[in-house]
C-alpha cells in the first residue's frame, strides 16, 4: 500500500498559520481540527478568519464531531 500525501492548499496553509490549531488531521479535501473545548466559539472564529482573509475555504460540522470537539475546514471545490 502506497502512502498518498495530501497536499495542503495555500489558503488552507494560511488558515492553519493564523488559527494555530493544537491538533488537526489532514484530509483529502482539507483538515479536521480536533480537541476543541468551546466548539461554537471556535467555529465562529474560524468562519470570521476565513471571511476576513477572503480564503476559499468552508466549515463543515455535524453532531458526531461534537463528541470529540472537532470540525472540518475544507477547500471549496
Amino acid at each position: 500500500m502506497m502512502n498518498k500525501e495530501n497536499k495542503i492548499s495555500a489558503d488552507l496553509q494560511r488558515f492553519i498559520e493564523k488559527f494555530e490549531p493544537n491538533k488537526y488531521k489532514t484530509l483529502a479535501r482539507g483538515i479536521e481540527i480536533r480537541g476543541i473545548n468551546d466548539i461554537h466559539r471556535s467555529i465562529t472564529l474560524a468562519e470570521n478568519l476565513i471571511e476576513k482573509m477572503k480564503l476559499k475555504l468552508t466549515i463543515n460540522h455535524n453532531a458526531e464531531m461534537v463528541s470529540y470537539g472537532g470540525f472540518e475546514v475544507n477547500n471549496l471545490a
